[in-house]
């Protein structure tokens, strides 16, 4: 590689890093490479544009553990790479991993985001419409493809508490945009159906992968990966431009 080559490749990838950083509220690495050469950029063509991000908190205080991104063959404007900005000609495609843990998950049950959303919709108890205010959330990915949830909830009409509990599979719903979960399982004791469905739908809201676009990157749920302790949903990018700064 000449010194050339590398100084052109390096003003591109910290001007996406910055880019990319000026949407997170924090990020703890990130990393960007783009493969390219001199006569290349001129021509307005780089090979492969490479993003791994760890640590990375998103909108809604949703934390990601790392999501990884490649993206081959981009159309760039050639001008505007000279003044070391990336600029898309035409939309590309590539493929992303997103990974969460459990605790980046009981994060999001606790950030404000849902907790507004759960207080938001009203659920039909013995009859009477209820205000629900999550008190203690526990998510777990115990294996074996399948999510468990742990949770206390005070109806605020009546300041009584219940109990939720429940194991399920996560599906990648129909269009790719978010994740399911089917085959819901109660746990010991009387269960509300209702106040289950309120906590199974906050879950996926979580999982939503709208939550991850950043500015010209939206991404669309192909498969789930489930392990202990962690979830990773591997997508699809759609990518119309390459934030930079």
């Amino acid at each position: 590689m000449s010194e050339q080559q590398g100084l052109g490749e390096q003003a591109l990838n910290k001007a996406a890093e910055i880019g990319l950083t000026s949407q997170l509220d924090e990020v703890e690495k990130l990393d960007v490479d783009i493969e390219t050469d001199p006569l290349k950029a001129i021509q307005g063509q780089v090979d492969a544009v490479a993003i791994v991000g760890e640590g990375m908190v998103m909108q809604k205080d949703l934390r990601v553990e790392k999501m990884e991104m490649q993206v081959d063959r981009v159309a760039i404007n050639p001008l505007s790479a000279a003044m070391g900005k990336i600029e898309l000609t035409q939309p590309t495609q590539g493929k992303a991993r997103v990974v969460l843990t459990e605790a980046d998950i009981n994060r999001a049950f606790n950030s404000e985001y849902i907790r507004q959303q759960l207080q938001a919709t009203k659920i039909n108890i013995d009859g009477q419409q209820m205000t629900v205010v999550p008190q203690q959330v526990d998510f777990q990915l115990p294996g074996e493809g399948k999510v468990s949830l742990n949770a206390d909830i005070r109806l605020q009409e009546t300041n009584e508490t219940q109990r939720v509990a429940f194991t399920a599979v996560p599906r990648v719903a129909a269009g790719g945009e978010t994740v399911t979960l089917e085959d819901v399982q109660y746990g010991e004791g009387q269960q509300s159906p209702e106040l289950t469905k309120a906590l199974v739908d906050a879950t996926s809201e979580i999982l939503n992968l709208s939550n991850f676009d950043l500015e010209g990157i939206s991404l669309r749920i192909k498969n789930l990966q489930i392990e202990a302790g962690k979830i990773a949903l591997i997508a699809e990018a759609n990518v119309t431009q390459i934030p930079s700064g």
